[in-house]
């Protein structure tokens, strides 16, 4: 016969999946292609160059036997100002790449970062309904767990993904301050859910319910603002691939690893012990 209570643990157990199912959308995995954004301006100086040497060989080739022509310097000047054009459009499209790209990672830390923070409140949820139907006093640990998403609401503020693209056209300033904040937010989300996850396994180990999991490996590490901007300045922004490339590869490593541990939270969850077992749903 079914417990009148098996209800209590269906609606947080159907959040959780529906958290499960919105991360195809929020975290989105992007290609390390995009870590060669930072030499294209360098590769566009290069063309233009050659295209004003192409120019003025050009010109240099047309001159006649006494060595004074008009063609030659109309030639010339014509290069030139083709050039200048070339260098703007080429410039122009290089900023929108950048701005596309800087877009791109903004929006997925904005959508990562909300949808934790409503699969964080629905694990604190089955949490506090398990508790109340063992009668199991956990209360230390929930509010560790309501303290901590309380912080990632004061602190994993959403930014406005438009707005920053638009200010990369304004001042080169708005691109180092997005790299910053970028590299910083994950690390410390990363910090700041892994002590929500070992509140939440001492939760459930107290409910009967044991969790397990690796941690994970390689953690984002705190990697130092100062000395990438250091290091590409010296290097011309050639270091500015590697700074692009662990901003993209960064956030995949944690999507990856974050699902695989959300799969085992709902998996075990999934199987919690009640008067009437509540099955597993089919992968999705």
């Amino acid at each position: 016969m079914r417990s009148r209570r098996e209800p209590n643990l269906s609606i947080p157990l159907e959040n959780l999946r529906r958290d499960l199912r919105t991360r195809l959308e929020s975290d989105k995995q992007m290609s390390g292609a995009w870590a060669i954004v930072p030499l294209l301006p360098i590769m566009v100086g290069i063309v233009v160059v050659v295209v004003i040497f192409a120019a003025i060989f050009s010109a240099i080739g047309s001159l006649g036997p006494s060595g004074t022509t008009t063609t030659g310097g109309s030639a010339i000047a014509a290069a030139l100002v083709g050039s200048i054009f070339l260098l703007y459009s080429l410039y122009f499209v290089v900023l929108i790449l950048v701005a596309v790209m800087i877009f791109k990672l903004v929006s997925r830390r904005n959508t990562h970062f909300n949808r934790q923070i409503l699969l964080q409140e629905d694990i604190i949820s089955m949490a506090r309904e398990m508790s109340a139907r063992k009668g199991a006093d956990v209360s230390i640990f929930l509010n560790n767990m309501d303290r901590s998403v309380k912080e990632a609401r004061l602190e994993e503020v959403e930014k406005n993904a438009t707005l920053w693209a638009i200010l990369i056209f304004v001042s080169g300033l708005g691109m180092l301050y997005a790299g910053y904040f970028l590299m910083k937010d994950f690390f410390r989300h990363e910090r700041r859910e892994d002590l929500f996850i070992n509140d939440m396994l001492r939760t459930f180990n107290a409910l009967g319910v044991p969790i397990n999991f690796p941690y994970r490996n390689p953690p984002i590490p705190d990697r130092s603002f100062a000395l990438y901007f250091i290091l590409t300045l010296i290097t011309g922004s050639i270091f500015a691939v590697y700074w692009v490339y662990v901003l993209v590869s960064d956030p995949n490593n944690h999507f990856r690893q974050q699902m695989l541990m959300e799969d085992t939270i709902m998996a075990q969850l999934s199987g919690t012990p009640s008067p009437a077992p509540i099955p597993a749903p089919p992968p999705s």
